[in-house]
């Protein structure tokens, strides 16, 4: 079992720092690592990325999976390799990032939302399907779209996936969640954060088991 399939079982929520800072990299990581959270995206469009990405990988290790979102191109995604990164998120495909990501061994996760861009993700070698933005259609999308995918494709809904509607993706075929701005936003107290964390976490295990 890989680190991916280890820490995606264990708790299968990625934690996205959309406007983290690297001064607050650090505790962030703790409070989610604390709370059970065991894959954290930081992404690029956030102040100074590469730096946060690789303040938390260092900080946890092999405790979490840790890497980018919003990487549109292969410059970018070499360069969330490159600081330590091991998890590639985009909204997007992009036949480079697709390339470099699995060329450096990171988990490749791109936005789809139709069965067109999911089966040309899957060609690219996408390890997982980022469902984007979840909430353009209803959680029954996700029955309807898996019933032609591979039946061991990993739907990753994100986008307005909240720790109290999250059952209701599950219940049409999600295999995991994109927890962001009810999470993470600038400006929260880590105890705000841990709080939002904590719920999370007990949503998701309440309804995996």
């Amino acid at each position: 079992m890989t680190l991916w399939e280890q820490k995606f079982k264990e708790l299968p929520l990625i934690a996205i720092l959309r406007g983290l800072i690297p001064e607050e990299a650090s505790d962030v990581a703790d409070v989610l690592s604390d709370a059970g959270i065991r894959i954290i995206e930081v992404p690029l469009n956030s102040p100074n990325a590469y730096e946060s990405i690789a303040k938390i990988k260092s900080r946890l290790g092999d405790q979490a999976i840790v890497g980018a979102g919003t990487v549109l191109n292969g410059e970018n995604a070499q360069k969330v390799y490159e600081c330590g990164g091991e998890l590639i998120v985009a909204p997007n495909l992009n036949e480079d990032v697709a390339r470099i990501s699995k060329h450096c061994g990171m988990i490749y996760c791109p936005g789809i939302l139709t069965p067109t861009e999911a089966f040309k993700a899957l060609d690219l070698g996408a390890d997982a399907l980022k469902l984007f933005p979840a909430n353009a259609h209803p959680p029954e999308y996700i029955k309807a779209i898996r019933a032609v995918l591979p039946t061991d494709t990993t739907i990753i809904p994100t986008g307005g996936v909240e720790a109290d509607n999250l059952n209701l993706y599950y219940d049409t075929g999600a295999n995991g969640f994109g927890a962001g701005s009810s999470l993470f936003k600038p400006g929260k107290s880590l105890d705000e954060i841990a709080k939002g964390a904590n719920a999370y976490v007990k949503a998701v295990q309440d309804i995996i088991g």
